[in-house]
């Protein structure tokens, strides 16, 4: 399910400097042209945000775009992000997680460059990656230069997971991708651009600024939480393989102070814990049982154990649950196949497939994603 050549080992933010860090290389070719900012709360240089040094700075901003949570990080998973000012500079804010996901031309307008920068978590449906493809996919159309300040992947160390097939295609998974792809922002922009996924085969004018020191075989430590309800690095490491559970009714762990680190509902016949979800304002607001005990488990000590030293899809997950789940007809929801990128994956464990042979019948195209993942990797591989 995975080996690796080479020891991996832990490196904070002191250890790498990220693209926004290293003004010096981008302040001459921002200076002097009309720039839009898409970022979030992540987008910090130090302590200060990106957007406030530049205001700072007297870079010309003339437009934010604002992905999932919001400019400054405040909404909730899947909460409408609304157009706004922000109050801190008096920008005017593009809402890119609302009625729509892509700038218009109106929008691009008067704008030279566009600089993004986002911390992502290296999962095919964190949404921060299908915003990148719709801004680069409006910056091509418009003309206009994206410049991605390229932070690391907290799950660069690994590449598993179904690869989604183009008829499951939707916001949550737009790419021919496995679920965790091992690549920092910046290495899936030139990825986009060099597949030509953009629509009509379409290329935009792209430029990366690398992270200094880092490399694929460091598992970087997060100093800030890229969303709310990603608060810790077991929670990120287990993300890929909880996320999955979000298409079936069970709940992990959104409403409590432990989300994606939680997995269970009311009937569940064994587990390790007891949690009871509640709405929790900018977090999680009407979580899956709320105000209901449910049994399940607690996973943080299986992430840091097991899932950051022998990093893989723990299918056994879904698949223990699905076998104990009372109503096996209802287990899978909808969104199930958006999720997994493939309706296989479903009908696999319907079948009562184990999760070797799961995982063997991922090989093939796994393999073929790698090859075209090393064409656009800036860092040194993990294998």
């Amino acid at each position: 399910m995975g080996s690796y050549k080479i020891v991996l080992r832990d490196v904070t933010d002191k250890e790498v400097r990220v693209g926004a860090a290293r003004t010096q290389v981008y302040l001459p070719f921002i200076q002097g042209k009309k720039i839009a900012v898409c970022a979030n709360h992540t987008a910090l240089i130090g302590q200060t945000h990106l957007v406030d040094s530049l205001h700072a700075l007297g870079v010309d901003i003339v437009r934010i775009f604002a992905p999932e949570h919001g400019f400054r990080g405040r909404a909730e998973a899947g909460q409408t992000v609304a157009n706004d000012t922000d109050a801190k500079t008096g920008i005017p804010i593009v809402s890119l997680y609302g009625k729509r996901k892509k700038p218009t031309a109106e929008d691009m307008q008067g704008i030279d460059l566009v600089l993004f920068d986002i911390q992502d978590v290296g999962a095919r449906f964190y949404t921060y990656i299908s915003t990148l493809h719709y801004l680069m996919e409006a910056a091509a159309e418009n003309k206009v230069t994206i410049v991605v300040l390229d932070r690391p992947n907290p799950n660069g160390f690994w590449v598993d997971g179904p690869v989604l097939k183009p008829q499951f295609s939707s916001f949550v998974g737009m790419h021919p991708v496995p679920v965790v792809h091992g690549m920092t922002v910046g290495e899936y922009a030139l990825m986009i651009n060099g597949e030509k996924w953009l629509k009509n085969g379409l290329q935009c004018d792209l430029k990366i600024v690398n992270v200094e020191r880092y490399d694929h075989a460091l598992r970087y430590q997060l100093p800030n939480a890229p969303s709310p309800n990603l608060p810790t690095m077991e929670a990120i490491y287990l993300y890929p393989s909880l996320c999955l559970f979000e298409g079936t009714p069970l709940s992990v762990g959104r409403g409590t102070d432990k989300p994606f680190r939680l997995l269970g509902y009311p009937d569940c016949p064994d587990g390790n814990t007891q949690f009871k979800p509640k709405s929790i304002p900018g977090v999680a607001l009407h979580p899956p049982f709320e105000n209901k005990k449910c049994k399940g488990y607690d996973l943080s000590e299986f992430s840091l154990t097991v899932l950051k030293n022998q990093p893989f899809l723990h299918i056994d997950l879904l698949i223990e649950m699905y076998k104990n789940y009372p109503d096996k007809a209802r287990f899978f929801l909808p969104v199930f196949t958006k999720l997994a990128g493939t309706d296989q994956l479903q009908k696999q464990i319907e079948a009562g497939l184990s999760a070797e042979a799961i995982h063997a019948s991922w090989k093939e195209e796994l393999e073929q994603f790698k090859r075209i993942r090393k064409k656009y990797l800036l860092y040194a591989d993990f294998e």
